[in-house]
């Protein structure tokens, strides 16, 4: 068995297409979206990540500021920059950029974003509108990552209805906020979250029709702990030594899982064109949605 690819790129420039047509449809209406970034250091990383969401914004017409500070930056000036864009009626969201500075209250600058604003959906008072609406519309933004993943299976003909679905990773951004999303009634996937405290993680993925694998340990995820003709989307983003002595980025899964699974995300090339692509779809429904009497 050779793994079919879940292509987001390509998926993401569909989903930049249908965007673009909506926002001249708001542009029509007297209104043009707006995208703000707040970005702390020199990350190259970051840095690369923050300009590829600029690059998508101009592609679908959504205007962008980018607010970059230095690794010196400080609370305050920090929370300073989140307030502006808090009260800039030409910034429709904004994200914050992770990971801050380890000198940085993480939490408390999240918090300190505007819920209207949060073009991330990671805002608590949006995270928990999700876990308390099992069913029915949300009329607030998505955590970006973890609905590019549904959607990069969807979009690839494949329904998540009665899946089991592990997920490899606590974190904020995917694996807390992604069972709430799966386990929806219109998903209506099963979901286990699996962490470094987990016994026997290899007997959970073994029975996992998809994984999740966002870990950011690189190739935690192999052939022999894949069941055949499993889901497999490498979320997960580390950055490896060569042997050479040159860096390079590496995913959560193993070369090897395209022997045995029917489907596998890429990395790069796959959750992640989905991530910026979804953000765009955050904003585009926060502007439609301000329009509403």
């Amino acid at each position: 068995m050779t793994a079919r690819l879940l292509d987001g790129t390509a998926t993401a420039r569909s989903i930049k297409s249908e965007l673009a047509i909506r926002v001249d449809a708001l542009r029509a209406r007297g209104t043009v979206p707006g995208l703000a970034t707040v970005l702390v250091g020199h990350d190259p990383g970051s840095q690369w990540y923050v300009g590829g969401k600029h690059k998508d914004c101009a592609e679908v017409g959504i205007a962008s500021i980018r607010c970059d500070l230095p690794d010196s930056a400080t609370q305050a000036e920090v929370e300073a920059v989140i307030d502006e864009l808090n009260t800039n009626n030409q910034v429709t969201g904004f994200i914050v950029q992770l990971p801050l500075p380890r000198h940085l209250d993480t939490d408390a600058i999240l918090e300190r974003v505007d819920p209207k604003k949060d073009a991330d959906g990671l805002h608590p008072m949006n995270l928990g509108r999700l876990v308390n609406r099992a069913s029915g519309p949300i009329t607030s933004p998505l955590p970006c990552t973890p609905l590019g993943v549904i959607e990069l299976v969807q979009r690839h003909g494949i329904s998540w209805n009665g899946l089991n679905v592990v997920v490899i990773g606590r974190g904020i951004t995917v694996g807390r906020p992604i069972g709430s999303l799966l386990t929806r009634k219109e998903i209506n996937a099963t979901v286990t979250l699996t962490h470094t405290g987990t016994q026997n993680l290899a007997d959970h993925l073994r029975a996992a029709d998809v994984i999740v694998a966002a870990a950011g340990s690189p190739s935690i995820v192999t052939a022999a702990n894949v069941k055949p003709g499993a889901i497999v989307l490498d979320v997960g983003v580390s950055r490896v030594t060569n042997p050479d002595g040159t860096t390079r980025i590496a995913g959560d899964v193993d070369d090897d899982v395209r022997d045995i699974a029917a489907w596998v995300s890429p990395n790069p090339g796959g959750v992640g064109p989905m991530t910026r692509a979804l953000l765009l779809q955050n904003i585009v429904e926060m502007a439609e949605r301000s329009l509403k009497p």
